[in-house]
């Protein structure tokens, strides 16, 4: 562990221990410098925290709820399991809270265009959401690849007025939409503003995302102290980038007696290629303007990656992660393609709750970490989005499971 207070980061350079900074083209380092200032102007401005706030509670429904999942914790035979549930808020995610206060920022930074990047589609439906809340028009690149399995949230982004633009490059997945974003935020800084989704990129993105979506533990921790009495023993989320595990897990990292637990995307199996399990598998490196841990082949070039999870399906990790994992602070694992598609079936079957496929991985950590502790402890698990989005893919993965299809 790190002599300090784990919280105590980015320093003044975007840096969290060795990991975030700055590594890209000269001409993106005037909007990082402008973004830096404008967010900590506004973090200094009561006026934009309050409407910040109002519009958490009157838009998006906060604060989401802390529900005991009775049958869950029954079915683990151990400790109660909490959720708290963001698939609750509008938009069905997490995803809103971080978009709607970057689109705030973007109007006082008086540009009137926002652009993003989006893999499940919930990063991208909150951007088009809050595009269209604040009158800015707005482009999202996706992958064709998720473009096809995520079919609704793209019919709901293009609804709101918002271009989706499909990504054919790579394997045509979030790291290529990523790239594609990046790319044409390069030439387009002067109006436009890029709303990355989750706490990966050059600073100050990893900070403010963070700090945005921090909502969510603050809730937890006030909501917790009200039902039971005292803070859970354990608190476990989903890591693709990382931003609802980072929001969740930051309020809580000083707290020594509270175990943080990230899962990552073990995929179909533990060769490269097969996983996105970037914190077990991958080693330091720069993808998207940060260094922080990337899975990479012999080379040095970023790896191709699989999960059935399509906001999972990402070669890094937020460079805050990869600070939280050196120090021992959080610590990380990893979910089966299988495991959480019947994790998906469990929690829809004993609570009624169909959970994002990104969230079912942490379904099933959040079942093996209750069965190993008494009755008396409490695991509170971030249930960062509801299912709808992935039913027309789940069913057809059980269909090919039923014919001995290979999956994809």
């Amino acid at each position: 562990m790190t002599s300090a207070p784990v919280s105590h980061v980015p320093d003044a350079r975007g840096r969290f221990g060795p990991y975030g900074g700055r590594f890209v083209p000269e001409t993106l380092m005037f909007a990082l410098e402008q973004l830096d200032r404008a967010y900590k102007d506004a973090q200094a401005d009561p006026a934009f925290l309050a409407e910040f706030d109002r519009r958490l509670q009157e838009y998006v429904g906060r604060p989401s709820r802390l529900y005991f999942a009775e049958r869950l914790t029954a079915e683990a035979g151990g400790a109660r399991i909490y959720l708290k549930r963001e698939d609750l808020n509008h938009t069905g995610a997490h995803k809103i809270n971080n978009a709607l206060g970057q689109a705030m920022l973007t109007k006082r930074m008086g540009k009137s265009r926002v652009i993003a990047e989006t893999g499940a589609g919930m990063h991208g439906v909150a951007t088009a959401t809050a595009a269209a809340l604040f009158g800015m028009t707005c482009r999202v690149y996706m992958g064709e690849e998720d473009i096809r399995r995520q079919e609704l949230n793209v019919f709901r982004m293009k609804a709101m007025g918002t271009e989706v633009f499909p990504v054919s490059s790579g394997s045509k997945t979030l790291k290529d939409a990523t790239n594609e974003a990046m790319r044409e935020w390069m030439s387009t800084v002067e109006g436009t503003h890029y709303i990355i989704g989750s706490v990966v990129g050059p600073h100050p993105f990893p900070m403010m995302v963070r700090d945005f979506q921090s909502v969510i533990g603050r809730e937890t921790i006030e909501q917790s102290r009200e039902l039971f009495g005292r803070l859970p023993d354990a608190v476990v989320a989903c890591v693709g980038g990382g931003s609802n595990a980072a929001g969740m897990f930051y309020p809580f990292v000083d707290e020594a007696g509270v175990e943080l637990v990230g899962v990552e995307a073990g995929g179909r199996n533990k060769e490269r290629g097969q996983h996105a399990a970037t914190l077990t598998f991958g080693a330091p490196g720069v993808l998207h303007g940060s260094f922080s841990y990337v899975l990479q082949d012999d080379d040095g070039q970023t790896a191709d990656v699989h999960s059935v999870s399509a906001g999972l399906d990402y070669p890094g990790v937020g460079p805050e992660h990869s600070y939280w994992r050196d120090s021992s602070r959080v610590r990380y694992c990893n979910v089966s393609d299988q495991d959480a598609l019947d994790a998906f079936h469990l929690c829809a079957r004993l609570e009624g709750i169909l959970p994002a496929l990104e969230t079912a991985h942490a379904v099933v950590e959040t079942m093996r970490e209750a069965a190993r502790r008494p009755k008396t402890d409490v695991v509170v698990l971030c249930f960062s989005g509801r299912g709808d989005k992935d039913c027309a893919e789940v069913a057809r993965l059980m269909a090919g499971r039923k014919t001995g299809a290979k999956p994809d």
